[in-house]
């Protein structure tokens, strides 16, 4: 009988080859399955650390504005402290516009004959403004007697249009819309080119936030500009909350200014300033869609944003400013004394910026902090006891928003009188506020926006009950970085459209615009204007994107060492210098407040090695710890304090600057370090303060040069997209919410 392989044998081993096929094709799936969750895992937290972080660095810059407010409030115009901020906050401006356009005045300004850039003259052509694009696209730069030609051009339109856009797709009419830009030209440019520029056939909507964090922010102000008076009735342009002088000297757009034009930069800062007050509000589509930058809130009514001064509000942080006259006649600013309020959360829905707490007596200050002060602050008994009565009635009133503005040097009757109007006024300014600095959220409601300090979270209920109080169909917004480029929530009825791709580093994001026709119906378009992008799998741009953001985290860790060993000294309480890495991980999310998977993200923050499961913590320290040459005689605690509020630091350093010359004296140096130290409720000796001013004014010519001190304590290379004009993760929340429970800040 022969030993031949029967059909059924063959029918088995086929079978089984089947059976180790399909076992194979699903091991590979559930790999696959894991490698993309692990993936896009990896993608959300790198995306939470960017996001956590530069949104606590606009919540410092809120907090910071607020804390300088109350010193303009509380200490007297001939203090040395009030005198050193006043100027951000406009005091005693005048305010006719044929004044200012004589300050503005460019005709003394010469061009010489061997300036290679574009030239313009007004009207614009077609031919100049393609031409500037070119120019721009080349990295030549404009003239300053252009630039400020072309932007009191600017500013003269601007007074003449309406707070709210209205445009229409007749006539088979594609409308373009693009979010933040942020400076990034390359976006601009790449939009123009997949698009084409703006023209009768081809109309486009910018939704604000054209500057800040990108090096050429200067650059798309001037093409939308040009754009703008080239075709006023088919480009449109929104305010963001960027826009605000403000926001600009924490992110870079200030410096970006006075770098490219020393000796104009002052004036074309003043002039945007106006400019940007005068920027329309929103934009509506066909009477169905709304476009504005931030968004809604539960109290947001297009009638009120429709008839109100947008000039008035210079800064959406504070509240306007009304007009008096001054003993010559001539119109002048003065602050509208708006008293301090908290919102009692129970009863009302939120205040719409994150405001201060009831302000107490200067002596509840700490004493150490204030000492330099202290002899320069004169206020008088009786008005001191006359604020103090005021206060106390704020309390018994609960803090009800409308209460009548309160100053010593006014008496109740005139104070009654301006009630009506201040009232209005705070109306006006938050809807602005929420206007600019809201975000929408999944659950109904409007609450807070505690993430950023100002502006709302607002629900899909509120967004309802808008459209259909409007009649809209649609709210397109911009304000929130998002991976795609664009997201749609609220049953589709609100979309964020983002057009700064690659916004926290290369590959983090697509940029997207939006085209509408007459049906209403979004077209979207993405995007990614680096050429690096293109050449990176998915693999190493998640990759890419992730070692930048852990070593930003890395370097907050470290910023924030004396309150981590504090934390970790919780759990080791025999001082054993280890805690376990639960424990470690525990102990950081209490000081960071990030919302972080520490747990996963253990293996790339913990090199050093463990014992036992066990963190020696000072060793980790010591692993994280930012060498800098030349520190070694500075006090650890003031670096590590400069470290961790560094941009703080840089925007005072701004503010003090009045003539924004980039250097400021010795005198002006140990001031800053001075609002500071009341800023954070710490003392900083003189003798660590001379140390660093010592250090820092290498060549002894007894000014300190702003950027050269900012660059002896820079955290990142030069390369990082993070650092090239984005100091947004220096100050963080945890820092500055400590101050919340102090009743004086």
């Amino acid at each position: 009988m022969g030993c031949g392989v029967t059909k059924s044998d063959q029918f088995h081993k086929q079978g089984g080859k089947a059976v180790t096929s399909i076992k194979a094709a699903i091991l590979i799936q559930r790999w696959y399955r894991q490698y993309v969750a692990r993936t896009e895992m990896r993608r959300r937290y790198t995306w939470h650390i960017f996001q956590s972080i530069e949104y606590s660095g606009e919540q410092a810059q809120i907090k910071l504005y607020n804390f300088l407010g109350y010193l303009m409030d509380n200490f007297t115009p001939s203090s040395n402290e009030r005198n050193l901020i006043s100027h951000i906050f406009r005091e005693n401006e005048v305010c006719r516009d044929a004044e200012w356009e004589r300050y503005f005045c460019y005709k003394n300004i010469e061009v010489p004959e061997i300036y290679s850039g574009p030239h313009l003259t007004f009207p614009l052509t077609v031919e100049q403004v393609t031409g500037l694009v070119d120019a721009f696209r080349n990295k030549k730069q404009l003239h300053s007697r252009y630039v400020l030609q072309l932007l009191l051009e600017t500013w003269k339109l601007l007074r003449m249009l309406p707070n709210i856009s209205r445009v229409s797709t007749c006539h088979s009419k594609e409308i373009t819309i693009c979010g933040d830009l942020h400076g990034q030209l390359e976006d601009l440019l790449l939009v123009f080119y997949k698009n084409g520029m703006p023209s009768l056939e081809k109309p486009y909507v910018f939704n604000g936030d054209f500057v800040d964090r990108g090096k050429d922010s200067i650059e798309i102000l001037l093409i939308l500009f040009s754009f703008l008076l080239l075709y006023p009735s088919n480009v449109h342009l929104n305010r963001g909350n960027h826009e605000d002088h403000i926001v600009n000297l924490r992110y870079g757009f200030t410096k970006e200014v006075l770098t490219k034009y020393k000796m104009h930069g002052k004036r074309i800062l003043k002039l945007l300033q106006k400019i940007f007050s005068w920027l329309p509000l929103a934009t509506v589509i066909d009477q169905k869609v709304l476009v504005l930058h931030g968004g809604i809130s539960d109290s947001t009514d297009l009638s009120v944003l429709a008839r109100l001064d947008r000039h008035n509000y210079v800064s959406a942080l504070r509240p306007p400013k009304k007009r008096h006259k001054s003993s010559a006649g001539m119109s002048v600013d003065s602050e509208v004394e708006d008293e301090v309020w908290v919102t009692n959360k129970i009863q009302q829905r939120r205040a719409s910026l994150t405001y201060p707490k009831t302000i107490s007596t200067r002596d509840t200050f700490h004493n150490r902090s204030l000492q330099d002060f202290s002899d320069r602050i004169k206020v008088s008994v009786d008005e001191e006891l006359v604020l103090r009565k005021q206060r106390a009635g704020l309390i018994n009133m609960g803090y009800n928003h409308s209460q009548k503005h309160l100053h010593p040097s006014v008496s109740s009757d005139s104070s009654q009188e301006s009630a009506d109007t201040s009232d209005s006024a705070k109306e006006e300014w938050k809807q602005i506020l929420d206007l600019l600095w809201s975000d929408p959220m999944a659950q109904d409601g409007c609450m807070p926006n505690e993430v950023r300090g100002g502006g709302c979270y607002w629900g899909p209920d509120v967004t309802e009950d808008f459209l259909n109080k409007h009649n809209l169909q649609l709210i397109i917004r911009s304000h929130e970085c998002k991976q795609e480029g664009y997201e749609f929530c609220h049953n589709r009825k609100v979309l964020t459209l983002f057009s700064a791709s690659n916004y926290y580093d290369v590959g983090s994001n697509r940029g997207a615009y939006v085209k509408l026709g007459p049906d209403l119906v979004p077209y979207l378009i993405q995007y990614q204007a680096s050429s690096m992008t293109r050449e990176l799998t998915v693999r190493q741009s998640v990759g890419r994107t992730e070692r930048s953001a852990i070593k930003v985290l890395r370097e907050q860790l470290f910023a924030h060492k004396s309150d981590l060993i504090c934390a970790f000294q919780e759990f080791d309480k025999e001082n054993t210098g280890l805690v376990s890495l639960n424990d470690w991980a525990t102990a950081v999310e209490t000081v960071m407040h990030l919302g972080l998977p520490w747990r996963m993200l253990r293996s790339q923050l913990v090199n050093c090695k463990t014992s036992n499961g066990m963190l020696d913590y000072q060793e980790w320290f010591k692993e994280l710890a930012i060498k800098e040459p030349n520190m070694d005689h500075i006090d650890q605690s003031l670096l590590e304090t400069l470290y961790r509020h560094r941009s703080t630091l840089e925007t005072i350093f701004r503010i003090v600057d009045t003539d924004n010359s980039g250097f400021i004296t010795m005198e002006d140096f140990r001031q800053t370090w001075k609002l500071l130290s009341v800023y954070l409720k710490m003392e900083i000796t003189d003798e660590a303060i001379s140390d660093l001013a010592v250090t820092i004014d290498s060549n002894q010519d007894g000014s300190i040069d702003i950027d050269e001190f900012m660059e002896a304590f820079r955290l990142t290379d030069k390369k990082s997209r993070l650092e090239r004009g984005r100091s947004m993760f220096m100050g963080t929340a945890p820092d500055l919410t400590k101050l919340e429970g102090d009743p004086n800040i």
